[in-house]
């Protein structure tokens, strides 16, 4: 049975936050102002450290986190922005002190939190990869048999010798993550920042990672917003939303807490102007779980409101899904095909399309609205790329969905004026 290599029991940070001195508005509050404050500089002073009453000064980063992680283990770290993911790793590689509550670490720690992290930056990356492997406890030895390992993950060989401070914010992210993986830490701690790399290196740390945790028994921690490389690399998850912590032994389990955190589904939405003439006035796309996130084959509705200034004209709407990187269109969805007529109606008219399973690959995905009267020939409008959304397949063996080869009709939707 595994050892545990991190354990933490009720780890809570908290911070003191600067807040903006009330100004008065009179001329004599001003000059009674600035002749006490050197005395409310000295109070402040005296009380920076005082955390015994809890006010709008004091922050909680981190409240009564607790968790194991076994040796072997890949644990995903996830949650929203400031909900604690960057704290937590800072306190865990002992860059900063916790509050409160304990921590147990059983091995040598390799940390990867910010761009650049652990470089000197008039050192050269040959320079830095020395430094960092003597930090950990490594000989000279060891990391000569490490270095050209090191330098040709790295992708960085032609720079070695130039100082870290000419890199650029992808190079860094390159040779800090090979060092951080090679020199055999016993626990790889990676925040965020393989977000800077490009697709093919997040590819290859990936690999890397699952190689050291399955391979060679070591411990990762990993966060990242990239919930299928979370899917895909870790053994359990921890959830943290406003500094308070929920553990999960299926990773799926965590990352659907995740998506579905919120009571009310969130969507995306535009908003224009139609001035004298008919047209588009509102759009809403409903999808099926929260921060635009649709779940593959799950229901997405969309809604749209007409304004009309004159009595409709043999009206039609239709829109297109768009995926973002290749910016090709995947389906359309015209009301005509739907044999659906909206009358000569006149005011705010709103529209309802919904899709009972939705199916697109997972990507990145936009709408364009189409609008028009008698075949196009009175009041045409076009609204392109709004309401964009992610499509995740969290939970499916098989990736399948509409081509992404040619735009098509899609049949499994149905039209209505609600």
């Amino acid at each position: 049975m595994s050892s545990s290599v991190i354990r933490v029991h009720n780890l809570s940070k908290r911070y003191r936050l600067g807040l903006k001195e009330k100004q008065s508005d009179t001329l004599v509050g001003q000059v009674s102002q600035l002749i006490r404050s050197p005395f409310d500089n000295l109070k402040r002073l005296r009380d920076l450290n005082r955390f015994q009453s809890e006010d709008d000064s004091v922050f909680w980063a981190l409240r009564d986190v607790s968790f194991e992680v076994k040796e072997g283990e890949v644990l995903g770290i996830i949650g929203k922005n400031g909900a604690g993911k960057s704290t937590l790793l800072k306190i865990l590689s002992q860059i900063t002190e916790p509050t409160s509550g304990k921590i147990e670490i059983h091995g040598r720690v390799a940390s990867l939190l910010e761009v650049g992290t652990g470089f000197h930056p008039e050192l050269s990356g040959r320079e830095n990869i020395y430094m960092n492997g003597t930090i950990l406890g490594m000989t000279r030895r060891e990391i000569d048999s490490k270095l050209d390992e090191i330098i040709d993950f790295s992708g960085v060989e032609k720079f070695i010798d130039t100082p870290v401070k000419f890199y650029s914010s992808g190079m860094k992210v390159r040779l800090g993550f090979s060092v951080a993986a090679h020199l055999d830490p016993e626990i790889l701690i990676i925040d965020e920042v393989l977000a800077v790399g490009d697709y093919e290196f997040q590819k290859k740390c990936l690999g890397k990672m699952e190689d050291v945790s399955k391979n060679q028994g070591r411990t990762v921690l990993f966060v990242s917003h990239n919930m299928e490389a979370v899917s895909t690399l870790c053994t359990k998850a921890i959830l943290l939303n406003s500094g308070f912590s929920a553990t999960f032994d299926s990773v799926e389990d965590g990352i659907n807490n995740y998506l579905i955190k919120e009571t009310s589904k969130s969507g995306s939405f535009y908003i224009g102007y139609v001035n004298g003439t008919n047209g588009i006035s509102e759009i809403h796309v409903q999808t099926s779980m929260t921060e635009q996130v649709h779940r593959f084959g799950e229901p997405l509705e969309v809604k749209v409101k007409l304004t009309a200034n004159t009595p409709l004209e043999k009206a039609n709407v239709a829109f297109q899904i768009r995926e973002k990187g290749s910016g090709q269109n995947i389906l359309y969805a015209w009301m005509h095909d739907k044999e659906k007529s909206i009358g000569n109606l006149k005011g705010e008219i709103w529209l309802r399309c919904y899709f009972p399973n939705l199916r697109l690959y997972q990507g990145t995905y936009d709408f364009t609205f189409h609008y028009s009267e008698r075949s196009g020939k009175k009041d045409s409008q076009k609204i392109e790329n709004v309401c964009g959304f992610e499509v995740s397949m969290i939970g499916l063996s098989h990736q399948f969905g509409w081509t992404k080869n040619n735009c098509k009709y899609i049949d499994d939707f149905e039209w209505e004026i609600i």
